[in-house]
């Protein structure tokens, strides 16, 4: 199974969420992740999807997906270019002993640590998704009592595909 990672550019309505959600539901496509928010230009929200299945499934979540309504322009991301990130929070438990070497694997990673309690740290991390899927490995040897994972946020580069709405 492929993954692909769609950016839409969709019009900052309510239920926009929902009826592309829907429609991944409704045929049977799997959504690896899903972020959305406002654009610079508070008319439109960008969407970023990761998806899998095979190559014909790909092709046709792209073109149902460009067939809904609200939705202005989709385009399919390519690892090399484009630029993908992905926020990470980690609670872990942190004793006495295993402070020091949980902040040593954190600055190793240039993670922050955001929140200190008498028993406990929350890290976070931003990333591209191998980096995320490593810091939790080299982690997990400690007792990771809360995790939360934003999915991938993703843009072009350059401005050759930028497009403009009147």
């Amino acid at each position: 199974m492929a993954k692909r990672v769609l950016s839409l550019l969709v019009d900052n309505t309510s239920g926009v969420l929902s009826r592309i959600s829907g429609l991944f539901s409704r045929r049977g496509y799997n959504i690896d992740s899903i972020t959305a928010g406002v654009t610079a230009d508070p008319r439109f929200t960008r969407i970023t999807i990761v998806t899998s299945g095979d190559d014909h499934i790909l092709e046709q979540i792209e073109k149902q997906v460009a067939k809904l309504e609200d939705v202005r322009y989709v385009k399919s991301l390519e690892p090399d270019d484009s630029v993908a990130r992905e926020l990470v929070m980690i609670k872990l438990r942190a004793t006495d002993t295993d402070r020091q070497a949980i902040i040593s694997v954190a600055d190793i990673f240039r993670a922050k640590i955001i929140d200190v309690a008498a028993d406990s740290l929350i890290i976070e991390l931003t990333g591209n998704q191998s980096k995320v899927d490593a810091f939790i490995g080299l982690l997990d040897k400690y007792e990771i009592l809360e995790l939360a994972r934003t999915g991938i946020a993703a843009l072009s580069r350059g401005s050759k595909d930028v497009k403009y709405f009147d």
